[in-house]
């Protein structure tokens, strides 16, 4: 008796509850109509949205990729130094761009947008993401519009942000002050990092340095290329690595006393994430899932796999083995040549770029590095920014038609015209980059001082800056 009341109980609450949620439910009601009516018919598009957030992610995993291949050819006193710095980067440049970074690379548009005549967006405009949408469709060009929000662009950049003063690491890993190291990261990051982004990347044509991508009115390309960050990243990256090892001067017992690299497999991993994050770092910058993002992606791969192997034949050839190190040194190489050009050429010329970025970054790092005796520790300025150089050279000769311009209503073309554009752009990036990090260099070395001590470079880093050893059994 007791088990059919229970039993009828249960039948009547589930109809009851059927019928409650067929009349919530039901498009008649004045309540679901209102809903609807009031819904925002969104203007993203899901799949450049998805491809961007996991290109974001990409992006970000290769900082920690560059921890493990820096923190493997250092000494084993130091690659606990060399895994915080890098660290360091994800957590202070992420609220420097936040707060400011973004900001002057990407406001503008009106005077009142931008300081200086163009030389910056103003720091107050998107000061805290103020204005930074997350449900709109992000419009870079006036009339043009992404299938992304402007905080999925934002966020997208904030990886490369990051990863940028990264790289200037391995230049004197192993003997500068982990407090000089912030100080340095934090105003290189907002004054070299962002205006450069900004001149590059942003919209109109720069009345100072005529490097804007973008014509503001026709909305085609007037200036130098950079698809993902050969200019910004690379060069830039590269040219204050060898300010910076110039500036702290080389390591005790430089060239003959050095400790070779202490974890060859970590080396390894961290070029293996490095290879894997650059799909996310090229393939992203289509800022969307286009064909010009398959084009970036297989153009990455293409350029890589030439450059490590042609790297390993050149061993083979001068010593008659082939390293790993020389293997993955080769292959980071050919991801720096064709990043500037990822998205606007053919296969076989990812391969030629690939081939020619391994040649000159060889020839910096075996002869031309020995001959002038300057101690870039891991060769920062040898693989980053000399293969940034020739990729940005080679995407004015190898760029063609029809690619990464459709949806921006104009073309590229490989000519002299765009060669002498992406001249000017390497110039001026290798000027104002170089001059600045000397001068913010010197004045971080006269307050605070740039290097370690004698005891503490003796010492390593690890304990010297941190109290903590990676190897607890020696």
């Amino acid at each position: 008796m007791i088990r059919t009341a229970f039993f009828s109980i249960f039948l009547l609450t589930m109809l009851c509850s059927g019928l409650i949620a067929q009349e919530a439910a039901s498009p008649t009601t004045p309540v679901a109509t209102e809903v609807a009516a009031a819904a925002p018919v969104s203007t993203l598009d899901k799949g450049d949205q998805v491809w961007l957030l996991a290109s974001s992610a990409l992006v970000l995993l290769m900082t920690p990729g560059l921890a493990f291949f820096y923190g493997g050819l250092v000494g084993r006193k130091n690659i606990l130094s060399v895994l915080m710095q890098c660290f360091l980067c994800m957590c202070l440049v992420s609220i420097l761009w936040v707060t400011v970074g973004y900001s002057l690379a990407f406001a503008g548009g009106a005077p009142e947008d931008e300081i200086f005549g163009g030389f910056a967006g103003n720091p107050m405009k998107h000061f805290m993401l103020a204005g930074i949408s997350f449900t709109d469709s992000f419009e870079p060009v006036a009339g043009f519009k992404l299938g992304i929000s402007q905080q999925t662009f934002m966020v997208f950049q904030m990886m490369f942000a990051i990863i940028t003063p990264a790289l200037i690491i391995g230049a004197f890993a192993e003997r500068m002050k982990f407090l000089a190291f912030v100080v340095f990261t934090a105003l290189w990051s907002v004054i070299v990092y962002s205006p450069v982004a900004h001149w590059v990347w942003f919209g109109p044509t720069h009345p100072i340095f005529g490097l804007g991508v973008f014509d503001a009115k026709d909305a085609v390309p007037t200036g130098a290329l950079d698809f993902a960050g050969g200019t910004v990243v690379h060069i830039n990256a590269g040219i204050a690595a060898l300010v910076c090892c110039l500036v702290i001067g080389p390591r005790r017992g430089f060239p003959k006393q050095i400790t070779p690299p202490h974890n060859l497999p970590f080396a390894v991993l961290g070029a293996g994430l490095l290879w894997f994050g650059w799909f996310g770092f090229n393939g992203g910058s289509a800022f969307g899932a286009t064909d010009q993002a398959v084009r970036g992606f297989v153009t990455t791969q293409v350029a890589a796999a030439t450059a490590g192997l042609l790297w390993s034949l050149i061993e083979i050839v001068r010593n008659g083995k082939p390293t790993a190190l020389g293997m993955i040194t080769g292959a980071v190489a050919g991801l720096v040549g064709i990043t500037p050009a990822a998205g606007f050429v053919e296969v076989w010329a990812a391969m030629v770029i690939g081939a020619g970025a391994t040649i000159v970054s060889y020839i910096f790092v075996a002869f031309v590095k020995p001959a002038l005796k300057y101690d870039d520790s891991l060769d920062v300025f040898g693989v980053h920014g000399m293969s940034g150089i020739w990729g940005a050279i080679a995407t004015g000769i190898f760029a063609i038609p029809g690619f990464g311009v459709d949806r921006l209503g104009g073309a590229y073309y490989g000519n002299t015209a765009q060669v002498m554009l992406q001249l000017k752009a390497v110039g001026v990036t290798l000027i104002y980059s170089g001059v600045v990090s000397f001068i913010l260099l010197k004045i971080i070395d006269f307050t605070i001082g740039l290097r370690t001590s004698e005891e503490g470079e003796t010492m390593g880093l690890d304990l010297a800056d941190h109290a903590e050893t990676a190897y607890t059994v020696s």
